[in-house]
């Protein structure tokens, strides 16, 4: 008993790896655990060696050594066991970092995403945006410094990476640059132009922003085919919005006289000479006019009164016009009707905001009242807002632009109806915009407020306007001016990577224009009486969908147009060929 006592307490223990345990057989352990009894200290080494415990120890502790040695210095395999003991395998791995990465990003979008998004647009908060930006929505970069390494390791791109990357890609140009080299006929008759000191040009320009636009680069052009003087063009109160902003207020007067002084005299208004000149009004001046009927209308009156006073301009004037003349709407559109330094500045701090966690779409959503009611469509929310726009349509029914002996539906499938927002969000998913795209919407308050938008804020929860952006304040000075509101939509527009307009009007014609003139930006133009029958068929697998509607749009992302391909078309919004021309041939006055 004493003798079993005396062996239990010299009996020895060594911590062996759960690894090195796993990887003998059966039949090992066992032998090590009924291993024969220690023989005596007086025996020597000799064949008997190996019944020995502590030779097996010995041989244990090299066998965990030479395991050290492996996993340390990536041996040749010596044992049977992983070089990463906590880790089955390499693409359980994978898998477990790809799970990883997809439930960060469903936990963000969808309980944070969403949520956040719709606090800010309530309450404006700047701090909150940034705050999910830097947690990684919204942007390209990966936030988690322990995820780094898994995309480094994985290697290679993913589909959806691929899928980004392709929505963002911007068309060829085909090497098309401004090009705006006047005629030396045009340049000799400028010279006689600007020194004229008998003939002004009146102009009263109306409607919203862009159609003022439109109506002072026509008035530009009118006044040099009358070889006149033009007074900074007056614009007219806007009924609807209530808005009396002036042309300093919106553009940079000083720089439209600037650029403009070598083809036509720009002055503030009439010298003392003509102050009291009954000038010869003209109101009715029929649509698409040559230079020819204008000169042949008012030259001679002109000549005689000195003082020439045009309402009503939209429209007026040919689109079809001399190259030098086609030149002339460019130079004014593209180049002399700048905003106006406090416009332009903020603009710019907008679209540095959604600029600054990567690129970003800018929307022009056309789903205001006067929108639906104007084009003879429903928006499909429900029958308490159609019975709104049809009543509103019954008691004005001079808003109605659209063709009237066709029904809503009949519209819809021509393509003469707004996308709302449920197609809008169906057309981005189809051409590969992304969840976690930025999304400038601009345009005035959708019929049905949020829950109009909805359909599209589900998919792309990063959805701002500028209130949304703008600091406390910024916005004041504009407040009540629906003009220069415009101005601020069209800047952040017209500086996005991507730009797509829910139906035509001239804003969206107007930043085709000046997209293309920048080097033909991506500008999305949706084929409504193309992809809409494809949006009513429920039984199209989705991967069909969205390969149809891509190749629907394969030639409707801003390449470059010929203007000349088709009779009254825009200059303005087809440079090409008067205003650009490629590599070889670019020149620039400018």
């Amino acid at each position: 008993m004493a003798k079993s006592k005396n062996n239990a307490k010299k009996v020895s223990y060594i911590s062996v790896p759960s690894q090195i345990i796993n990887s003998l057989s059966s039949s090992s352990l066992q032998s090590l655990l009924l291993s024969p009894k220690k023989p005596s200290r007086n025996r020597f080494f000799g064949l008997n060696l190996y019944r020995s415990p502590r030779f097996w120890f010995l041989a244990l502790f090299l066998f965990c050594f030479l395991g050290m040695l492996k996993l340390s210095y990536n041996l040749d395999p010596l044992v049977p066991f992983s070089p990463y003991p906590c880790v089955t395998s390499q693409p359980q791995l994978q898998d477990s970092f790809s799970k990883k990465l997809t439930t960060r990003s469903q936990l963000g979008f969808v309980s944070n995403g969403e949520k956040n998004d719709k606090k800010d647009q309530e309450v404006g908060s700047v701090d909150a945006r940034e705050l999910k930006s830097e947690v990684g929505f919204g942007s390209n970069e990966v936030k988690d410094e322990s995820l780094k390494g898994v995309v480094d390791f994985q290697g290679g791109k993913s589909d959806g990476v691929e899928e980004e990357s392709e929505f963002w890609k911007q068309p060829d140009g085909l090497g098309y640059k401004p090009c705006l080299t006047f005629s030396r006929e045009y340049s000799r008759w400028s010279e006689l132009i600007v020194k004229n000191r008998r003939k002004y040009l009146l102009v009263v320009v109306s409607g919203g922003m862009n159609q003022q636009r439109n109506q002072i680069v026509d008035a530009v052009v009118i006044a040099r085919i009358l070889g006149a003087a033009l007074v900074v063009p007056i614009l007219q109160v806007n009924v609807i919005w209530g808005d009396e902003s002036e042309f300093s207020d919106i553009f940079d007067l000083e720089h439209f006289k600037r650029v403009l002084a070598n083809d036509v005299r720009i002055v503030s208004s009439l010298p003392s000479t003509h102050i009291t000149t009954r000038p010869v009004v003209e109101s009715r001046t029929p649509l698409h006019v040559s230079p020819q009927w204008i000169r042949a209308r008012y030259l001679k009156r002109l000549n005689r009164e000195g003082v020439l006073l045009l309402r009503g301009l939209d429209s007026r004037l040919s689109k079809d016009l001399p190259s030098d003349l086609q030149k002339l709407r460019c130079k004014v559109a593209f180049n002399a009707l700048r905003f106006a330094p406090p416009v332009l500045e903020l603009g710019n701090k907008l679209a540095e905001r959604m600029r600054s966690k990567g690129p970003y779409l800018a929307l022009h959503l056309r789903m205001e009242l006067d929108v639906w009611v104007r084009t003879g469509c429903q928006p499909g929310l429900s029958h308490e807002y159609d019975e709104i726009i049809n009543n509103e349509r019954k008691q004005r029914p001079e808003l109605l632009t659209a063709r009237s002996n066709m029904t809503y539906h009949e519209r819809k499938l021509a393509g003469l109806c707004p996308l709302n927002a449920m197609e809008v969000a169906r057309l981005l998913k189809a051409l590969g915009a992304p969840k976690s795209t930025r999304i400038y919407w601009a345009g005035g308050q959708p019929l049905g407020g949020k829950e109009a938008l909805q359909p599209l804020t589900r998919e792309f929860p990063h959805f701002y306007n500028k209130e949304d952006l703008a600091l406390p304040g910024e916005l004041k000075p504009f407040a009540n001016r629906a003009s220069l509101m415009a101005a601020i939509d069209y800047i952040v527009s017209e500086n996005s990577d991507v730009f797509m307009p829910s139906h035509g009007g001239n804003m969206g014609h107007a930043i085709q224009g000046h997209r293309a003139y920048a080097g033909h930006k991506k500008y999305i133009t949706p084929n409504k009486r193309h992809m809409l029958p494809y949006f009513l068929n429920s039984s199209i697998p989705g991967a069909e969908f969205n390969r149809i509607i891509k190749e629907l749009h394969r030639d409707s992302l801003g390449q470059p147009e010929l203007r000349t391909i088709k009779a009254g078309r825009d200059v303005t919004k087809y440079p090409v060929p008067e205003c650009m021309c490629s590599d070889s041939h670019t020149r620039s006055s400018l």
